[in-house]
């Protein structure tokens, strides 16, 4: 596989010549300066991939170009938003880019209620507790519903809990202080960096929430899977003649949250995926850390499922608590089993049958943040890395995930080598 990096353009703390040196071959990027719903212009993708490749890179994966919410909708401006997204593929195509990894979760990218919950190492992760996160639902959103709706999830799981109650004990402790942080964990440190609904600097977010969840009235599951095959089947015929792969995203967390239906986090919504839209160039993008954080997911059999409409990888593993909160996991733990997900890709690769002939590319994600002393967070947050994306925990990661592809490649006498060192 292609080894990958997700960078957040020429405005990232961490630069290319750093990733030249730690073996990365490919760049996993995005145009985030171009407003959502405009067109992606053939000068401005040149530009960036010039810059890129003038590091001895090449730009691999587009993530993300965005899926802007009346494509999920099914918003009165629908076809001209579809006509965009199409012409942006089209400059893609004839910049020689070929991979585009997107989304199609409604509002909400991935959500997390801690950014820095602390590791038994002294290290933090990205975390989520189901009972914070009714809570910031019920009293901070103050959704309609909210209460009925977790209580329904409380009984749909096995975990000995009543995130209700624990919302409303929680109501009689918590500061605006902690209210605060809470609502920038979930809508804006995880959702601000990309091109998405929400920014840094938002005055009023919980208020933005609210109207964008307003666009959803009446779309169930259903019409969300229909809007999403209409879109689909719409930009297939530029697919096939620039030879793009779409890989759509799973949803992150793999759970219907905020009363939003998601479509793409069981075994059963990858498939129907597949199935409506038949075309090879319509896949996968198998996050092995977002399916592993939904208890009903097999990962190493969805991966053997899936290799064939498999068009990129990231590899990382949450681990799954016995309340049902869980957490990312070290790159050798957790449900997903890297090691053996890594022989499963790297013998489909050598097959040729994912990702028409061009190399699988593969990075890694969400990697530990590491402290410079006890309770002190290092310096990469207080200098602008983004949560869950710093340049340390990502290397710790990508060195531990090099590891095992060396030795899964020696086991299928295949050649590993790490680019910029002597044989």
């Amino acid at each position: 596989m292609e080894r990958t990096w997700r960078w957040f353009g020429k405005k990232d703390k961490i630069t290319l010549a750093q990733l030249k040196q730690i073996g990365v071959e490919g760049i996993v990027t995005a145009l985030h300066d171009v407003p959502l719903g405009e067109v992606w212009t053939q000068e401005k993708i040149h530009e960036l991939r010039m810059y890129i490749e003038s590091y001895g890179m090449k730009w691999s994966v587009v993530e993300s170009l965005p899926v802007v919410e009346t494509l999920k909708y099914a918003g009165p401006d629908r076809d001209h938003q579809i006509e965009v997204y199409k012409e942006s593929l089209r400059n893609l195509g004839k910049e020689g880019i070929h991979c585009v990894c997107y989304n199609f979760m409604p509002v909400l990218d991935w959500a997390r209620t801690d950014l820095l919950h602390e590791n038994p190492n002294g290290s933090t992760n990205l975390y989520m507790d189901w009972g914070v996160f009714a809570y910031f639902d019920i009293y901070l959103l103050k959704r309609e519903g909210a209460r009925e709706d977790w209580a329904a999830f409380s009984k749909a799981h096995n975990w000995g809990r009543d995130l209700v109650a624990e919302a409303d004990e929680m109501k009689k402790t918590t500061t605006p202080e902690q209210d605060h942080e809470l609502v920038e964990n979930i809508i804006i440190k995880t959702q601000g960096f990309v091109s998405g609904n929400f920014s840094e600097g938002d005055s009023a977010p919980i208020q933005k929430f609210h109207d964008l969840l307003k666009l959803y009235d009446g779309i169930n599951k259903e019409k969300l899977q229909e809007n999403m095959k209409y879109w689909l089947e719409a930009i297939m015929p530029v697919c096939e003649e620039y030879d793009i792969n779409m890989c759509v995203h799973p949803d992150d967390p793999p759970y219907p949250v905020f009363g939003l239906p998601r479509i793409i986090g069981t075994d059963e919504d990858i498939q129907w995926f597949l199935d409506a839209v038949p075309n090879p160039h319509n896949g996968l993008t198998f996050c092995a850390g977002s399916l592993s954080a939904g208890e009903h997911n097999k990962v190493v059999e969805m991966a053997k499922k899936y290799a064939e409409r498999t068009h990129f990888v990231h590899l990382r593993s949450c681990h799954i608590f016995p309340n049902g909160n869980f957490t990312e996991a070290s790159h050798l733990g957790g449900r997903a089993d890297i090691v053996e997900l890594v022989r499963i890709f790297e013998k489909a690769e050598q097959t040729g049958k994912p990702n028409s002939g061009h190399r699988l590319p593969m990075r890694v994600d969400h990697g530990m943040t590491f402290t410079d002393e006890p309770g002190g967070v290092m310096d990469e947050l207080a200098h602008g890395h983004n949560s869950g994306y710093t340049l340390l925990g990502r290397m710790f990661a990508l060195g531990q995930v090099q590891g095992i592809m060396a030795a899964v490649d020696n086991e299928l006498g295949l050649e590993y080598k790490q680019p910029g060192f002597f044989d």
